[in-house]
C-alpha cells in the first residue's frame, strides 16, 4: 500500500476540473476539502480500526459529497461551485483507491 501525500491528492482532484475551475480554485481550498472529507470519514466512523473487518466499508459518496457541499456554502468566500464538489470528491476516493494497488 502507497502512502498518502497531500500534494498528489490535489494533484488527482485538480485534474477533476476544467481549466477555468482550476484557475479560480486554490490547493489551499483544495486542501480545505480534503480536511473536510477526512473529517468526515472520522465522523462517520470510518477511521476506526476493526480487525475483525474484512473489507473496508463503503464510503455513501452522495452523503459524502453533500456534507462537503454544506460546509462549503457556509464559508462565503469558497470559490468551490456547488456543482464542482462531487466530481472533487470523487476523484479524492480514486486517489485514495489508488494507493491500495
Amino acid at each position: 500500500m502507497k502512502e498518502y501525500q497531500e500534494k498528489d491528492a490535489v494533484r488527482a482532484m485538480r485534474s477533476a476540473l476544467d481549466a477555468e475551475a482550476s484557475a479560480r480554485i486554490s490547493d489551499d481550498e483544495l486542501l480545505n476539502i480534503i480536511d473536510i472529507i477526512w473529517d468526515w470519514y472520522e465522523d462517520q466512523g470510518l477511521l476506526d480500526i476493526d480487525a475483525d473487518a474484512d473489507t473496508p466499508e463503503e464510503v455513501n459518496t452522495q452523503a459524502l459529497a453533500a456534507h462537503v457541499r454544506k460546509l462549503l456554502a457556509k464559508d462565503k468566500l469558497s470559490p468551490v461551485l456547488p456543482a464542482e464538489v462531487e466530481p472533487l470528491v470523487a476523484a479524492q476516493l480514486a486517489y485514495e483507491q489508488s494507493l491500495e494497488s
